[in-house]
């Protein structure tokens, strides 16, 4: 039998542009999973607020980490996916396959291609080892509804969460290294809305857990790290504490001068990473009396990454 894993992240604009930032703004933020204010009146908010200013100015941040192969999260979601077809290369029954909940390559494409190769099977892998039902629960949505034109559904088997697996805390511990002596190790989650956890979402409890695992790991006291979570939008209350006011008050208190900042809930580095992390709250803290700071690149396509994903799946594909 046949079986497709896909591998599935957030997603990007095609291009660094107003009209493709907006584009992609559209579907992102029409996601009731991510936005759940009532529809006429985010219609009215999005369209007549949100989309016009917003898209571009977020196109000017994505002209800033551009590359020439493009968006660098698309990139190197392409990158993992080769990586990981190469680690099953000797089973040719194993079918990788890339989607994105927003953008292209869309989830229908994949699972479409999937079922057009006959898989008896498919496993779905979302990106985020935190489940939060901003971003895992609406890979659910988005793949249950790619189903629906197919008469055959194969079985399918969803990774919900990877939070605390020893490989991902390893990965992350091997990415993050040694500290120097007098570096504090800050933990930057993306935030959600303090509301949404309020209601269920077990996602600030997995945060703390991944980032209490990787401290273990690499053998600090509480004194040595601290989380917080950044990407705020809007204004009701998020997650906190945050990590652009914590890095500002760090810096003008005086006793923490050096920084090494990581951020394990991203599987690639995006917008939110190289933009947001490792320059704009570079500037955030440098700016307020901070000396040195180290932003840590996401897992990536490492091969301590490609690992842990093909760890993950091998069970479901023995079963």
């Amino acid at each position: 039998m046949k079986t497709g894993i896909l591998l599935v992240n957030l997603g990007t604009p095609a291009a660094p542009t107003a009209s493709a930032v907006r584009r992609y703004l559209r579907q992102f933020l029409s996601d009731r999973r991510v936005i759940d204010v009532p529809r006429w009146l985010w219609a009215l908010i999005l369209n007549g607020a949100i989309l016009p200013f917003r898209a571009p100015r977020v196109a000017k941040l994505y002209q800033s980490i551009w590359t020439e192969h493009g968006s660098p999260l698309l990139a190197i979601s392409r990158s993992q996916q080769h990586k990981l077809q190469h680690h099953f290369a000797a089973n040719p029954n194993i079918i990788i396959e890339l989607a994105m909940t927003y953008g292209e390559p869309s989830m229908q494409s994949a699972v479409d291609s999937l079922i057009a190769q006959r898989v008896g099977k498919i496993i779905v892998l979302p990106l985020y080892p935190q489940y939060s039902s901003t971003t895992t629960a609406s890979v659910f949505d988005a793949f249950a509804a790619s189903l629906k034109r197919h008469r055959f559904v194969p079985e399918i088997e969803f990774i919900h969460h990877y939070h605390t697996h020893p490989l991902y805390i390893q990965a992350l511990a091997n990415r993050i290294g040694t500290l120097d002596e007098d570096e504090l190790l800050i933990f930057s989650f993306h935030g959600i809305p303090q509301r949404y956890a309020d209601e269920g979402d077990v996602y600030p409890q997995h945060c703390q857990q991944t980032a209490k695992a990787v401290a273990t790991a690499l053998g600090l006291s509480d004194s040595r790290w601290r989380m917080t979570f950044q990407s705020r939008f809007g204004k009701e209350p998020w997650l906190q504490p945050y990590t652009d006011v914590t890095l500002e008050e760090l810096a003008k208190a005086g006793k923490h001068k050096r920084i090494a900042i990581a951020c394990p809930g991203f599987s690639v580095d995006c917008l939110e990473t190289l933009e947001e992390i490792a320059e704009e709250n570079r500037e955030i803290f440098l700016s307020n009396g901070g000396e040195h700071y180290r932003y840590i690149p996401a897992l990536n396509a490492c091969d301590d990454h490609i690992a842990m994903m093909a760890a993950l799946v091998e069970d479901f594909i023995k079963s």
